[in-house]
């Protein structure tokens, strides 16, 4: 007893320290669970995700592959897809979730109808890529990693689209743009909204 008395007696920084800490991932857990229950996943998507798996569970290093499918599919991986990737290629939850995070492609929420990506690398910066990010997040009402209130357009960064003899350049679903002004956006975006 009296050795738990010396060592707490001693420690008391460290030791309040500590309870601070775990409290503080605790709530980061909740509020992580909280964002989770959020975006609730359909019967018919899990269905299309078990689809994937299926496809997916035999092939040498399908992680990746079967990540990419789920994605093209519902526009992003949903937490809840997690669990059944990990039992189909014997892996743990953590490591599903970190590789998902790990790559910035991937996206853990669903997305509007169109995703626009803004290039923030260097090369853009240095030809105006900041005032590009703001008059598109002007003309959309929207910040980064939000959707448009018709959901119609998700505003993502992006950090290189490989286009730099063309910076600034944009990303629309699939399309690279380059040299984009405020008034090519201003067209892109009223194009993609009229559609």
């Amino acid at each position: 007893m009296l050795y738990f008395k010396r060592f707490f007696s001693f420690n008391k920084p460290v030791f309040r320290y500590r309870i601070t800490f775990y409290l503080h991932i605790g709530r980061i857990a909740l509020d992580e669970t909280v964002i989770a229950d959020t975006h609730q996943v359909t019967s018919g998507e899990l269905k299309r995700i078990d689809a994937h798996i299926v496809a997916h569970k035999n092939v040498l290093g399908g992680l990746l592959p079967l990540l990419h499918a789920i994605q093209d599919d519902l526009g992003y991986v949903p937490e809840a897809a997690y669990t059944p990737i990990s039992k189909a290629l014997a892996l743990s939850v953590a490591e599903v979730h970190g590789v998902v995070t790990f790559y910035h492609h991937f996206r853990t929420h669903s997305v509007g109808e169109h995703v626009l990506q803004i290039c923030r690398a260097e090369s853009c910066q240095a030809m105006g890529s900041e005032q590009l990010e703001m008059d598109i997040k002007s003309a959309l009402g929207v910040d980064y990693h939000q959707t448009t209130a018709d959901g119609k357009i998700t505003l993502v960064p992006v950090y290189c689209l490989g286009n730099c003899a063309c910076s600034p350049a944009v990303l629309l679903d699939d399309d690279v743009y380059g040299r984009v002004d405020k008034k090519k956006i201003e067209a892109l975006i009223h194009e993609v909204r009229s559609s």
